[in-house]
């Protein structure tokens, strides 16, 4: 439908529409578009006919009659032109011999379907009759069907927001050496373009040339621009980026949403003054630019042609018509409103005095504050929150940016709250998100014991490099109260009865049997043997909570400082490392320790060693009197007094850093996971992989601070006890679950990724070298997600992909 058309019938009352008799082009016609010969361009008799009747009514076009091939369209402002125009058309059909079809005639009409609309002097729309077509097509099979579909909605495109942007699947299947692949996404534009059809406005007719107001938007999926008068859409306008805009700056970007606007209403706005609003600031300013590449000196010429200001308007969605951003369909709350406000239903909404308060904007919505009220009733509410949350445009905000997002917009009782509540209860935010809060789990120390060499923790360094005798791991034992240690070289193959006469020889030898011994979840420590071993001689064996290594942080602590000792060594004396490891244990021993405010060797013996730096001292030392025996004692007392102090030190100061939690036997919880960092691959990757897997359900409380958790069959390798740190709390009323199944946790809480195949291969050149490359495909991702690695590492680590 033309702008010519839409003008001249726009202040017409009475209509008539007639079709001639015999033209032999009436289906053409009535399909609102003209046949196609072979060479591309209309068929010979369409245009001959066409030709016939724009000479014949030459005197009338345009002025009481608009002609398109054998359909003819009489119009005039009042009853008595309508006759006079009716009789004047009659005649001069019938002197040039030609007749119209009485049965396809319609008299003194106030609105008429031409050319695919329905025109009135309330506006133009959509034909129903051709929405009807296009909602019993079915899904296209071939580019051409692609086309024609588009063809028939496209007539059509200014009445449907964003058509270009939601059409672009469809489009991209009709590009020359594109495959030809309809998947759900060209399914849901199919499906989206044919109802917003269904839903299409009534667009206003132009009156007068004044108040004309564009608004215009431009993103990487498109342009838009809406044209407007005094707060009325006329038309809508849309269309994809070039292959060459997709690199336009966005100031380039906004400024061709504005020239696009202008040239494709330059009908309406050439000559007359205009208003265009955009959200990009510095297009405000842009008359007053003084650099300007060539694009933009383009571009201001052809604006210059209009009378026309550029004006910023803060945030897009906050624009009445903004054709990119907002929903101009507002019936479904309109509704809900309605239904909410009946008698009946007014108290279960939870607003009582505050009906008073809603006041009504132009479109017949309730609104408080300026927002639109949405009622509890009905599933209004959750739309809403699921568009503010899970869309692609939104992609899972915190409460915080989701309810200041929303409240622009919306308003009811307990939003904040309901918003809250929604994002705790989302499935998909709680394996991802990262925590921003203290972690759970008050600290709870060891308990102090009253005599030296009761008590002892201890723990493995594995992996070290081996030594002639053939050791590669050290056995720390540490005694809790004295902080004295031993440190024994060990080979990582030893079982569990090689370890137990180690321990007789070392450790029962020196000091007696042991009250409680604290250590790690080795295989070793956790074997059958082990425990009969301990139970043998009295010993109560306390196994710490898995993946919480701060049970044993006095192990662990040492072992760091052991470590440290070693290192030093082979810079400064070189040879193997266990050939250090008794002074080590010496230098160690004889090292001040905040904690007891001594050295273990003083607390141990009740008096100082002597060192090779004690150069003042070369007598002897009587050492077997009663006031040493006494000052031992009182020392003791005053050794526990300053740990329990440096407990409840260490406790006030990791306390203010977390926060206490308890849970129910029953609660479902979330349990927290990490990637294997040992492989290239996730120190690119590991950021987006999921923090959590579950739900779990809760079995049993153990202790203060961990939890056994019925696990499935598929971790049944994992031990289920965890500290409460590694769990989150599960509030989610979805009945899925997040995926363990597609992949592999080890023991230790980590994701392990397994190779399965080399999809390609590649020679990096560097300045000094040529680095190969392999292709990797990883078990569970998709190929989209294959990684570059380097050849040698992954022979290395994986030499059984090469023989594939």
């Amino acid at each position: 439908m033309t702008t010519e058309v839409v003008k001249a019938i726009r202040e017409a009352l009475p209509m008539l529409i007639a079709e001639l008799r015999g033209s032999g082009v009436g289906p053409t016609a009535e399909s609102g578009s003209a046949g196609t010969g072979n060479n591309g361009g209309r068929n010979v008799t369409t245009n001959a006919f066409m030709d016939l009747m724009n000479r014949v009514c030459q005197p009338m076009l345009d002025r009481s009659v608009i002609v398109f091939i054998d359909d003819i369209l009489i119009y005039s402002k009042n009853e008595g032109g309508h006759a006079c125009h009716l009789k004047e058309v009659l005649e001069t059909l019938r002197k040039e011999k030609l007749f119209a079809k009485f049965s396809k005639c319609a008299f003194w009409l106030r609105e008429v379907q031409f050319l695919g609309h329905v025109i009135s002097t309330d506006g133009i729309m959509v034909d129903p009759t051709k929405v009807e077509a296009v909602m019993k097509w079915s899904p296209p099979k071939t580019p051409t069907e692609i086309r024609s579909f588009l063809g028939l909605a496209g007539y059509y495109r200014r009445f449907i927001q964003d058509f270009s942007k939601i059409a672009s699947p469809l489009t991209k299947l009709t590009k020359k050496e594109v495959k030809f692949d309809w998947s759900t996404r060209q399914q849901q534009a199919f499906e989206e373009l044919k109802s917003r059809l269904t839903q299409a406005p009534v667009l206003s007719l132009p009156d007068g040339t004044e108040d004309m107001v564009i608004y215009s938007d431009a993103s990487y999926q498109g342009l838009g621009c809406v044209l407007m008068q005094r707060g009325k859409v006329i038309a809508y306008a849309s269309r994809q980026l070039k292959p060459n805009e997709v690199n336009y700056p966005t100031h380039d970007l906004e400024l061709a949403a504005v020239v696009f606007a202008l040239k494709i209403w330059r009908h309406y706005l050439y000559g007359v003054k205009c208003t265009i609003y955009t959200d990009h600031k510095s297009l405000k300013y842009f008359f007053e630019q003084k650099d300007l590449n060539m694009r933009q000196r383009r571009w201001l010429e052809l604006i210059k042609d209009y009378d026309c200001d550029i004006l910023y308007h803060l945030g897009k969605a906050n624009v009445v018509a903004d054709a990119l951003s907002r929903k101009s369909d507002h019936s479904p709350i309109r509704e809900a409103q309605v239904e909410a406000l009946r008698e009946e239903n007014v108290c279960s909404e939870r607003i009582f005095g505050q009906v008073k308060s809603l006041e009504e904007n132009d479109y017949g919505v309730k609104t408080r504050f300026g927002r639109m009220w949405v009622p509890r009733g009905g599933d209004i509410r959750k739309k809403i929150l699921d568009e503010a949350h899970k869309t692609r445009y939104s992609i899972h905000p915190g409460a915080t940016k989701m309810y200041q997002d929303l409240k622009k917009h919306y308003w009811w009782p307990g939003m904040k709250f309901n918003v809250m509540q929604y994002v705790n209860r989302c499935l998909t935010c709680a394996p991802v998100k990262a925590e921003h809060q203290k972690p759970y789990g008050r600290l709870q120390p060891l308990e102090i014991p009253k005599w030296k060499w009761e008590h002892i923790t201890m723990d493995f360094i594995t992996k070290l490099p081996r030594t002639a005798q053939g050791y590669d791991t050290i056995w720390v034992v540490v005694d809790i109260l004295t902080k004295s240690a031993h440190f024994l070289p060990i080979r990582e193959s030893y079982s569990s009865e090689r370890l137990a006469e180690i321990f007789v020889n070392e450790i029962v030898a020196r000091h007696g049997v042991l009250i409680s011994i604290v250590s790690d979840r080795d295989t070793r420590f956790a074997s059958r043997f082990w425990k009969r071993f301990h139970d043998a001689m009295g010993s109560k064996l306390l196994i710490s909570t898995a993946y919480h290594p701060q049970t044993d942080g006095q192990s662990e602590r040492t072992i760091q400082t052991l470590e440290d000792m070693l290192r030093a060594c082979a810079v400064d004396y070189e040879g193997n490392w266990n050939k250090h490891l008794p002074l080590a244990e010496f230098s160690y021993n004889n090292s001040y320790h905040s904690s007891i405010d001594m050295a273990p060797f003083e607390m141990l013996y009740g008096r100082k060693c002597r060192t090779p730096i004690c150069w003042g001292e070369v007598g002897q030392k009587e050492l077997g009197n009663l006031d040493v025996v006494k000052a031992t004692t009182e020392r003791l007392e005053q050794i526990k007094s300053r740990m329990k102090a440096a407990q409840d030190r260490q406790n006030s100061y990791a306390d203010k850093r977390r926060r206490p939690i308890e849970f129910q036997v029953g609660d479902m919880v979330l349990l927290k996971v990490s990637p294997w960092k040992g492989l290239i691959r996730f120190r690119k990757h590991e950021n987006l992989s999921p923090r959590y897997i579950g739900p779990f359900k809760i079995l049993a409380r153990v202790g203060e601070v961990a939890y056994r958790l019925e696990l499935p069959d598929e971790l049944s390798k994992i031990h289920p006890t965890f500290h409460v740190s590694y769990l989150r709390k599960c509030v989610t009323d979805e009945t899925s679950h997040i995926p363990y199944e597609e992949i592999e946790i080890d023991n230790k809480l980590n994701y392990v990724e397994h190779p399965v195949a080399i999809l390609d291969y590649d020679e990096k050149k560097l300045r000094n070298k040529n680095v190969k490359l392999v292709k990797i495909q990883w078990k569970h991702h998709k190929g989209s997600d294959a990684t570059w690695e380097t050849e040698e590492e992954m022979r290395k680590f994986y030499p059984h992909l090469f023989l594939m």
